[in-house]
């Protein structure tokens, strides 16, 4: 049984909670409860402060935890960072009041600064020779600036509209911060094997992640260029349909890729479908070519749209082809021929 130690609320309880789900891993995520076990897979959650969770990975109370990379930096245990998770980003900024004229990090030379996070900010503040005054706080640093306790923050940032909201702005990124995976550095042989199968199933749920599965209808003898445009993970799924010339073609795409391939696959069925008509005119201009070759006379002179201008029959016969890029002329020239009939 492997024990791993989870955020008791906030979004990354969420986001964690959601990541076992995907996984095929089910949890009861009552928070009456602080130690509950999976009732499918040999794991046990135990539900923490997020700051409590390096320390008890370190020291073996948890064999595994999930945690924001700030906390695990801010606490500076020994434990082993498995995986960062992609999930529950945010990042540890500076902040000031709006109304301040920022220069540089010399501004903070002297000042008070409110944070949660000590630790890394001292050790920030260390390597760039800034002597400042840290203020520890364990909650709402924001209103610091404005009651007069501090003059300046360093806290979590995720979208900014708790700076905005109390008048201030950020003015340097210290550190990006996501939920990482770690673990305790003396973990046995049979903890291991099932940490093994824990990060196979995580690898398996982030290789789907950004993934759009793509199916549509198309003309069979549209497949191979259709296919073309696809970027398959391997190869697309193609299978014939019960009405008899389409086939449904199926495919994963990344999500930031599937509005270009979209595009371009409208862009193709638009000109297909443009073209399918424009060769339909040309086989019909065609017939009717075949039956004013025995009205033109030997000089194959014909009025043509301009007035008292004449085109040769012959030599546009001869030239007739399909090209899409002179469809317009092709279609005119073939209705004047209808009416010429």
């Amino acid at each position: 049984m492997l024990r791993i130690a989870v955020q008791s609320k906030g979004r990354l309880f969420e986001d964690t909670m959601g990541l076992l789900s995907e996984a095929g891993i089910k949890v009861s995520s009552s928070k009456r409860t602080l130690l509950v076990q999976s009732s499918n897979f040999p794991i046990e959650v135990l539900y923490l402060r997020d700051d409590d969770i390096p320390q008890s990975v370190a020291t073996g109370v948890a064999d595994l935890g999930i945690v924001g990379e700030n906390e695990y930096e801010e606490r500076q245990e020994d434990a082993q960072v498995v995986r960062k998770l992609g999930f529950s980003k945010c990042r540890l900024s500076l902040a000031i009041p709006k109304a301040e004229k920022y220069n540089g990090l010399q501004w903070f030379e002297g000042k008070k600064i409110a944070t949660s996070y000590p630790g890394i900010l001292r050790r920030f503040m260390q390597k760039n020779r800034i002597a400042a005054d840290i203020h520890v706080i364990t909650g709402s640093v924001e209103i610091s600036p404005g009651i007069g306790l501090a003059d300046a923050i360093f806290d979590i940032v995720s979208s900014g509209s708790t700076l905005v909201s109390n008048n201030l702005t950020e003015v340097e990124v210290v550190m990006k911060s996501e939920a990482l995976l770690i673990a305790n550095r003396n973990l046995d042989e049979d903890k291991r094997a099932i940490l093994d199968e824990l990060l196979f199933r995580i690898e398996a749920v982030k290789a789907a992640e950004d993934k759009k599965y793509v199916l549509m209808n198309v003309p069979t003898d549209k497949v191979d260029d259709v296919v073309a445009v696809l970027p398959g993970a391997k190869s697309p799924t193609v299978m014939p349909l019960a009405t008899p010339g389409w086939s449904s073609v199926h495919t994963v795409i990344d999500e930031k890729r599937f509005w270009e391939i979209i595009r371009q696959l409208k862009e193709y069925l638009d000109y297909s479908g443009d073209a399918a008509f424009i060769r339909e005119v040309f086989d019909y201009a065609r017939k009717i070519v075949e039956k004013l070759e025995e009205r033109i006379d030997d000089t194959g002179l014909i009025p043509c749209f301009a007035g008292n201008q004449y085109w040769n029959f012959y030599e546009w016969k001869e030239g007739l082809s399909y090209d899409g890029k002179n469809k317009c002329n092709l279609i005119l020239n073939t209705l004047y021929l209808k009416a010429l009939q």
